[in-house]
């Protein structure tokens, strides 16, 4: 009961908004009583936390399979962002600002993990693009990462790219394009370009 909780939770957040959403819609969408869904989790914002945590595990769950199928670095990248834009796709709302504003301390919490998933993630991806004479060697490893992700973040900002103007995903692959194209050789960029033309456009 507490994953099918977790999973409807995670759907409806993702898709309405923290603050939207409540208990009784939760309960109303699986099917339960609203004292079922207390039964597991007695406040709302302990099943915003938990809900964060399992979004947060499936997706770096789904991020070491795909580095476990050592891909080519480059490819390695667009298959993670398909992955992750599978299971944050109907993001209209805005959760991550409104996680950061209504529930400060869980946000920081989360955003402290996804750091580190994003940090191992980046620079291992790094390392292997350098050795196989992908990615420049002069990257300087700290800085990529660090940038990637306040990168990452700032699509997202609703003020900078409002949901009116720009799709998310397409926000995604452009931010990943660009990410690329700074630290390829010219030997990334040919996988670069001929992905592109076979994927993306």
């Amino acid at each position: 009961m507490r994953e099918k909780i977790l999973n409807a939770a995670a759907e409806m957040f993702l898709t309405y908004g923290f603050k939207s959403v409540t208990m009784d819609d939760i309960a109303h969408k699986i099917g339960v009583s609203k004292k079922t869904i207390y039964a597991n989790y007695s406040t709302k914002t302990k099943l915003v936390q938990a809900t964060g945590n399992h979004l947060l595990n499936t997706i770096s769950k789904g991020i070491e399979d795909i580095r476990n199928q050592e891909l080519d670095p480059v490819i390695e990248n667009f298959e993670i962002k398909r992955f992750v834009n599978q299971h944050l796709k109907g993001e209209k709302t805005s959760p991550h600002f409104q996680l950061k504003k209504y529930y400060p301390k869980i946000y920081e919490n989360l955003h402290n993990s996804q750091f580190k998933v994003l940090q191992d993630c980046v620079s291992e991806n790094i390392r292997r693009g350098i050795e196989l004479g992908y990615y420049r060697k002069d990257l300087n490893l700290q800085f990529i990462t660090r940038i990637h992700f306040i990168g990452m973040l700032g699509i997202k900002d609703k003020d900078i790219f409002p949901i009116e103007e720009y799709d998310e995903a397409a926000l995604m692959s452009e931010f990943l394009e660009y990410h690329l194209r700074a630290i390829c050789t010219e030997k990334g960029l040919k996988i670069l370009d001929d992905y592109i033309h076979k994927n993306e456009k």
